[in-house]
Parts: structure tokens; C-alpha cells; sequence
């Protein structure tokens, strides 16, 4: 197989795998048509599609489809011997009693992740227009798995919008919270109150004696002598 060609059947598988949840081993569903144009081209199925996919895959088909296959009798006797060669998966069909091929394979793809292995275009078609549908057809000789269809890409990117839409608003809170815009709900948590000696109760204590602030010394004051009444006291000395 050309290494281009497996690139692309690898980035396809890798594009389901991230997307839709697709799991190694990869079951591959496969149908009456798909074994009818391997017949013709001398493909043998199981050999060239774990070629293709160079991973764990396994090959399944249904009761519905072997019982349709088998009914319509001679032109699909050697793809009904084909198809009954892979393991027979439950379809929940077996007690209602069996519904076409298509209806089967519909309904099996609803909830688990299958990659259908069908020639049926109106199969095609159906499951193009669901988000999430992997399909393969042979092109020939040559596999070929179809990349996603237009639902599943607007259903990637539906989300991929939804998610950065409330990754924006989430740092936009952030923001906030940083710039004290907005309060965070966490209030910080309480001081533990340390252990040591306690400070005495202010009730048991005496009240501390205020001290009488000392007068200022008077000063007397000296009296002052006139010249003329120093003069009078000297003469009653004299006499």
C-alpha cells in the first residue's frame, strides 16, 4: 500500500478516534454487498483491510444480514458463504425476528462506534447524513474509508465553539478575581489562635496611684527701695 494512502486512512481514523470515541480494536460491520464486490474483484477481505488499517481490527456481521443474504438465493451464493466466515455479533433482532440488512446496520450504529463496510449507496447516503458514521467501500480493488462527511464536521465544530466559548468565560471569572472585580466565594479561612500566656484580666487589676503634680516654688518678691527713702533711713541713724 502507497504511504500516502495509509496517511490518510490513518488521519480518518485518528479524526473518529479523537472525536467519536473509536477504540482498537476497530469493528469493522460488514455486509453482502461489500463481500458481492470483493468477490469480484478477488479481494480477500479480512487479508486487505488489516493491511489497510495496519492496527487491531476485527471483522463482525449480523443474522439479518447472512438471512437477507441468503434469501436472495443464487447471485450472492458466494458472498453469503463469505460473510458467514465473520463472527456473528447480536443485533437484538433475534427475538423480534429479523429486518433488512440496512435497518439492521442503522440500528447497530445508533450506539456503538462500527465502522460499515458496505457497496449499498442508499446505506451510504442514510448514514452520511449522522454525525459520527464511519464508512469504508472498495473502490475496485482497493479499500477505501471514507473521510468524515459534512454532519460529522459541523457537529466538530459545533462543540469545538461551545468549548472555547466557555473556556473564554472561565478566564474572563479569573480575570475578574485577580483584578478584585469580583469576590471569590472562598473566604479565607480563621487565624488559629495561639497558645501561650494570657494577659490578665483588667477588672483583677489595682489601679495604679496617679502622682500629685508639684507646685512651682513662689518666688517672693523683694521690694524696691527708692533713693529718697534710702536717704530718710539714714538720717534717723544719724540721730
Amino acid at each position: 500500500m502507497k504511504i500516502s494512502r495509509f496517511k490518510k486512512s490513518h488521519k480518518t481514523l485518528m479524526y473518529f478516534a479523537t472525536h467519536f470515541s473509536y477504540r482498537e480494536p476497530y469493528q469493522v460491520l460488514v455486509d453482502a454487498t461489500f463481500c458481492q464486490a470483493a468477490l469480484q474483484h478477488k479481494v480477500v477481505i479480512e487479508e486487505q483491510i488489516k493491511k489497510y488499517f495496519q492496527c487491531n481490527v476485527k471483522l463482525l456481521t449480523t443474522q439479518c444480514i447472512i438471512l437477507e443474504s441468503e434469501a436472495l438465493g443464487a447471485p450472492l451464493t458466494g458472498a453469503t458463504m463469505i460473510v458467514k466466515k465473520f463472527y456473528v455479533h447480536k443485533c437484538g433482532h433475534e427475538a423480534s425476528g429479523p429486518v433488512s440488512a440496512a435497518e439492521c446496520i442503522r440500528s447497530m450504529t445508533k450506539d456503538s462506534r462500527y465502522i460499515v463496510a458496505s457497496q449499498d449507496r442508499l446505506l451510504q447516503e442514510s448514514l452520511r447524513k449522522i454525525p459520527g458514521r464511519c464508512l469504508l467501500y472498495l473502490h475496485k480493488a482497493t479499500p477505501v474509508l471514507e473521510a468524515p462527511s459534512a454532519a460529522s464536521k459541523k457537529w466538530v465544530n459545533k462543540r469545538a465553539k461551545k468549548l472555547m466559548i466557555g473556556g473564554d468565560k472561565k478566564k474572563i471569572e479569573e480575570l475578574k478575581v485577580q483584578q478584585g472585580l469580583k469576590q471569590t466565594d472562598n473566604k479565607p479561612a480563621p487565624e488559629k489562635k495561639r497558645k501561650g500566656p494570657k494577659n490578665p484580666n483588667p477588672l483583677s487589676c489595682k489601679k495604679s496611684k496617679k502622682v500629685k503634680a508639684t507646685s512651682k516654688p513662689v518666688l517672693h518678691q523683694v521690694e524696691k527701695t527708692t533713693p529718697m527713702k534710702a536717704d530718710q533711713d539714714s538720717g534717723a541713724r544719724q540721730k
